[in-house]
């Protein structure tokens, strides 16, 4: 018996974006463009690609070219993400970078769950460098394929791949009623929360908890505390609000 999966579209899967930052070969985004396809993801964007979509980029996209062809193009990462509750960066493991960390399969059910109630947002860096640290620190987890440690060698369009799959797998097994409705957390979007993080670093400038030489010392820490405990809206708010009376408690310097 053959089994056809039908590549209808869902609001859950239209509410995954997959980010490409910073590509330099313009056929790399035609074979990402063909892997998001294929699992059902439509909305692709570019942030500061090194190239353009071209003869190429059609021609390996290979019957998605629309996918790649109705691309979003933005300048920075913060742009791409502004709107996305849940924001997942693909990365090697790294010891000089704690960060919450995802399995591909985790990874999808994340996405699946989430996906229902807004944008979610997976990131891809360049070809031979990634995502650089501070792109990774805008994420709130990072997801690793575990490939072969002895040929770990994944191009973009593989990872794209690899990934895709597992956000469809989850959706499909969501489909089968393998998985209880999710707890409607609400969350915070990317805006949001770096809003949050520039009012916290003012804060604890002004108490001096911070010095101005040095200030990402601590905020790189904290970012990943809040990464890792992921406040809800209303638990921001109340940070905020905390934050708020703090500085209306420092007097003010003459």
């Amino acid at each position: 018996m053959r089994l056809i999966f039908t590549m209808t579209k869902t609001a859950m899967l239209d509410n995954v974006k997959v980010i490409l930052v910073g590509t330099s070969h313009s056929g790399n985004i035609g074979s990402a463009a063909r892997a998001m396809k294929v699992m059902g993801l439509t909305e692709l964007v570019l942030v500061a690609p090194q190239c353009q979509v071209d003869e190429q980029t059609l021609s390996l996209a290979s019957g998605a070219g629309d996918v790649a062809e109705n691309a979003r193009i933005v300048e920075t990462l913060d742009e791409a993400v502004s709107d996305c509750a849940l924001v997942v960066g693909s990365s090697a493991r790294s010891r000089t970078l704690e960060w919450p960390m995802l399995e591909p399969r985790e990874c999808g059910e994340k996405f699946i769950q989430e996906a229902e109630k807004g944008k979610v947002a997976l990131v891809f860096g360049r070809e031979r460098t990634g995502l650089t640290n501070e792109e990774l620190q805008k994420c709130h987890y990072h997801v690793c394929i575990p490939a072969n440690p002895e040929y770990s060698s994944l191009n973009l369009a593989m990872a794209v791949q690899t990934l895709s799959y597992e956000i469809r797998m989850a959706w499909l097994n969501k489909q089968a009623g393998q998985y209880p409705e999710p707890i409607a957390e609400e969350y915070p979007r990317h805006k949001e929360l770096e809003l949050f993080y520039q009012h916290l670093e003012n804060t604890i400038l002004k108490t001096q908890f911070i010095s101005k030489d040095k200030p990402n010392l601590v905020m790189n820490k904290l970012r990943r505390l809040f990464s890792r405990s992921r406040p809800e809206v209303q638990e921001l708010n109340m940070l905020r609000g905390i934050l708020t009376s703090i500085e209306k408690s420092i007097p003010e310097k003459k």
